[in-house]
């Protein structure tokens, strides 16, 4: 990914902070610190759990989302969010930012879905992008539902685990499809999945705008904080 910005390692070292040596030797091959990962993140502007991700670590608990309950919610957010206007949106983003942070319910304890990938190979693209966007509490069904929103195009919710086990094969449009969720530039996505995407792809629908940071800003909410998003988005819409 630093090739393809055009930084090589004495840049990326500069503007991360992290000492060339130690930086030649994870782009040689040894295991990355979880800090050198965390320093990295603003030098790529990418969230820190994503570097995690492409880096195939473990991320830490304090990356994860805070509530996996949140995520059947989520979709509807996204659904009520991309009927407004985008001065609408950014009134909702000041909204959740704005919410206070709160701990979830109790409930007895579960895997995280992402905890689950993490046994795949992380040379596999694939896993990859399923990780990232498990990352932002959607799971396969809730991908399906956003997908659907955000491109105008439906692909089955088995797609998204066949994609994750590497039983499908990426195409440039579902690669595209990801990277308007994700919000990663398509130049990266590229690098990441071996893809290349045409122009006509790259394009980001009006629509879109704000909503990929939408979706990553309800990851620090509960269940019942992004249900009440969902409820203000639905009341800021057109009757």
């Amino acid at each position: 990914m630093s090739v393809h910005r055009k930084l090589d390692s004495s840049a990326l070292a500069r503007q991360s902070g992290v000492p060339e040596p130690e930086l030649r030797g994870v782009l040689d091959g040894a295991a990355p610190s979880p800090s050198l990962l965390r320093q990295l993140a603003p030098a790529l502007d990418l969230h820190a759990a994503d570097v995690f991700v492409i880096a195939g670590a473990a991320v830490p608990d304090d990356l994860a989302p805070l509530d996996p309950e949140a995520g059947p919610w989520v979709p509807g957010v996204v659904r009520c969010a991309g009927r407004l206007t985008p001065e609408k949106r950014g009134e909702l983003r000041h909204l959740v930012h704005s919410l206070p942070q709160e701990k979830p319910s109790q409930r007895p304890p579960q895997e995280p879905s992402f905890r689950r990938l993490e046994g795949t190979p992380p040379g596999t693209p694939g896993a990859t992008l399923d990780r990232m966007l498990i990352l932002r509490n959607l799971h396969w069904t809730g991908m399906a539902k956003t997908f659907l929103v955000l491109t105008g195009r439906y692909w089955a919710a088995s797609t998204y685990g066949m994609v994750g086990a590497g039983r499908k094969e990426l195409t440039p449009d579902l690669v595209a499809d990801f990277g308007t969720v994700l919000d990663v530039p398509a130049g990266d996505l590229a690098t990441l999945t071996g893809i290349a995407l045409p122009e006509i792809l790259q394009a980001r629908r009006p629509a879109t705008t704000g909503m990929a940071e939408l979706i990553w800003d309800l990851r620090r909410l509960t269940a019942d904080q992004v249900r009440h998003i969902g409820e203000v988005a639905a009341s800021m819409g057109p009757a």
